[in-house]
């Protein structure tokens, strides 16, 4: 059977939990193959709302063996908080979850430095969820300060803490800065107690010992044995370290080159690859982001869509479906269709706008800048076409919906160069339009 991958295309929060967990069904295996605990899925279910950071949307379905893979950094004790959160809730995990033994721990150190080089002098910050994500990562590139779950069980894993925080020390006492307290992690005053850290961890260790597994042999053996394998992204391909708005992006390959680096599974086996994109735009944190309204209409979308973010509570920056960023995803990731979320969230616009192009230093484009600095200075060029005032969220139908949404999401269609496949006109699972 075919693997499918389900990818943001915008800046995250497109609602590719919900897809996933819909798409879950049909599949043996979910996989979420990078990004850590920054990451934000809701699913609904009837009256029950679940909110996920780490544990695939897949988790919900029994029949279904959802999987950590080693591309995915790990904040042990948000990993243990989310499973008991999940059991207080009635979900089992005991036999459909596992965590992969190549996963790199996220440890107290790389929550300042995730503070502490958010922002640098005058530069603008980053946006950094401050959850140690990409100094994690800056570690696992730098090998020699990286820590995978599988050393927490290894007989040397004390004697390995002591030496790393003994160099963190160092560094640490070597910057002449200081951190807000109120970020809610420790002082550059404080050095790390190699003892305490280490008894903590192992605790949380033994906890997640059930659960830890090499994932990489599972998934092979699955794709040998023709399971049907479905892969979850977390957060957009615009904030892809290598090919989003750098530096305003994330620690990890977000967009779809990162499915195989992060699971370890074969390119060729993945046969389908699934975009998500919001009916609109939304942006957290900083970095350009042209279609942006400051303005009551990005104050409308944000209320009416309830963007406010999973993870952090930042609310979302709003703003008109840029038809350009979207495109470069869709080429990027090598889509092959869209699913289009949210769009009950535009219904008593009397007008919509799509960005079609751009204006950049006097010239009309359709190419995506690599630049964030150069995507900071287009000029979004829009096409205005007529909104509904209808109430989407009981439509089941393409049909049913109004004539002028209809026609909104076949031109965004056209622009994109895509298929709609799947539209959402709600949270709920039911909520679902699939064409």
């Amino acid at each position: 059977m075919p693997g499918t991958a389900v990818i943001g295309l915008q800046w995250g929060d497109e609602a590719k939990g919900k897809i996933v967990d819909l798409l879950t069904s049909r599949n043996d295996i979910v996989v979420r193959y990078q990004g850590g605990a920054n990451a934000g899925h809701t699913v609904v279910a009837g009256d029950k709302k679940y909110k996920l950071s780490l544990i695939p949307s897949g988790i919900f379905h029994s029949h279904v063996q959802c999987v950590v893979a080693g591309g995915v950094v790990l904040h042990p004790k948000s990993m243990l908080a989310e499973i008991d959160t999940l059991t207080k809730q009635g979900v089992s995990i005991q036999k459909n979850l596992m965590i992969s033994d190549r996963t790199h721990v996220i440890f107290p150190w790389h929550l300042i430095e995730d503070a502490l080089f958010n922002k640098v002098g005058n530069t603008e910050a980053i946006g950094t969820t401050m959850r140690g994500i990409g100094p994690c990562y800056r570690d696992k590139v730098g090998r020699t300060l990286a820590v995978r779950l599988g050393d927490l069980y290894q007989p040397d894993f004390q004697n390995r803490i002591a030496e790393i925080i003994e160099a963190k020390n160092r560094m640490f006492g070597g910057l002449m800065c200081d951190i807000d307290k109120s970020m809610g992690v420790p002082g550059l005053d404080v050095e790390f107690n190699a003892k305490q850290i280490v008894e903590e961890y192992l605790d949380y260790a033994e906890r997640l010992r059930p659960f830890v597994a090499d994932t990489t042999d599972y998934l092979l053996n699955a794709v040998d044995g023709d399971k049907n394998i479905l892969f979850e992204g977390a957060q957009g391909s615009l904030l892809d370290v290598d090919h989003g708005t750098f530096p305003y992006v994330t620690g990890s390959n977000s967009s779809a080159a990162g499915i195989c680096g992060g699971s370890g599974v074969p390119l060729h086996f993945i046969k389908k690859i699934i975009g998500v994109v919001k009916a609109y735009t939304t942006r957290v944190g900083g970095g350009p982001c042209p279609t942006e309204q400051n303005n009551d209409i990005g104050v409308k979308i944000r209320t009416r869509g309830n963007e406010i973010g999973t993870v952090t509570k930042r609310p979302r920056r709003c703003g008109w479906f840029d038809a350009v960023a979207v495109r470069y995803s869709v080429r990027l990731g090598g889509v092959d269709s869209l699913c289009l979320t949210l769009l009950d969230v535009l219904s008593t616009f009397d007008t919509i706008q799509i960005c079609t192009a751009y204006e950049l230093d006097g010239q009309q484009t359709r190419s995506f800048p690599s630049s964030s600095e150069a995507l900071r200075r287009v000029k979004p060029l829009y096409e205005t076409l007529p909104g509904w005032q209808d109430d989407l969220r009981s439509v089941k139908t393409f049909s049913g919906l109004p004539a002028a949404a209809q026609n909104y999401v076949k031109r965004i269609s056209e622009l994109i160069g895509k298929p709609v496949e799947i539209i959402s006109v709600g949270p709920d699972r039911e909520q679902t339009i699939e064409l």
